[in-house]
């Protein structure tokens, strides 16, 4: 049984169908990429999933329950089991890097001083910034402030990551660096990934599977390679429209950077 699974979503805002029928299955442990043109609806596929979106017709399942058929209650445990990195990194400019990591623990978790300063120490250890807790979010540069948004969200230990454009403003040394974190988190912690981008470059380093969203629905899906060799004359297009960004990552990853 599929972790997550879209089953016929529709979705509209006033005139404009985002979602005409959307099907799609993501399988635990996977990191899926959701590809696409701007205005397609990638991130509000992410936010129907946590609930800040609601569904106009169909059903959203995780881990085999119907989310639109849960309680408020019910749908604060699924959050709780899903995190999100926004596209902007949404770090609380008043707030230290240790109090933003730690914010989610204090709001959800009970953890004494102590417990709480290990498991930030832990998580900005994992995305490389080991020691800025006391730094604030204007002292960062995109990327740092990327990483520190990733160390929030895996904070909280989730099941599921959901990644919002997360390489959108960084040069290619960042691109590719938050790329291979988005990689190694997944196969350390064992999460399941789901990435929305543009970028195939990023797309084809992180992804186990991709799925390409046009007018309303997924019109292909497969492994990277498969995307490679598609002859979909769509996906085609859009691989080949978006080359220079996906060539200028892979130039910085056979460099070393």
């Amino acid at each position: 049984m599929a972790l997550i699974d879209f089953r016929e979503v529709y979705k509209a805002f006033g005139p404009k169908v985002v979602y005409s029928g959307l099907n799609l299955s993501i399988e635990r442990g996977e990191a899926i990429t959701i590809v696409g043109g701007s205005g397609v609806g990638k991130s509000v596929m992410l936010k129907m999933l946590i609930g800040l979106l609601t569904v106009d017709a169909g059903e959203i399942w995780f881990d085999g329950r119907c989310i639109q058929a849960l309680s408020p209650r019910e749908m604060t445990g699924v959050r709780q089991r899903i995190g999100m990195l926004f596209q902007g990194a949404a770090l609380f400019d008043s707030m230290t890097v240790g109090e933003n990591v730690s914010y989610g623990l204090r709001e959800h978790h009970r953890m004494n001083p102590r417990e709480l300063a290990e498991r930030v120490h832990w998580a900005l250890s994992l995305v490389g910034l080991p020691g800025v807790e006391g730094m604030f979010p204007s002292d960062l540069s995109g990327g740092m402030k990327k990483r520190v948004g990733l160390a929030r969200t895996i904070a909280l230990q989730p099941e599921v990551v959901l990644y919002d454009e997360p390489t959108t403003g960084l040069d290619p040394i960042n691109t590719a660096r938050i790329s291979r974190l988005i990689t190694s988190l997944q196969r350390s912690l064992g999460i399941t990934s789901v990435v929305v981008t543009h970028d195939m470059g990023s797309a084809f380093m992180v992804s186990t599977r991709l799925a390409m969203v046009h007018k309303g629905q997924v019109i292909a899906t497969g492994t990277p390679d498969e995307f490679r060799h598609a002859r979909d004359p769509l996906v085609r297009d859009f691989i080949e429209g978006n080359a220079p960004e996906g060539e200028d990552l892979l130039a910085v990853l056979r460099a070393g950077g």
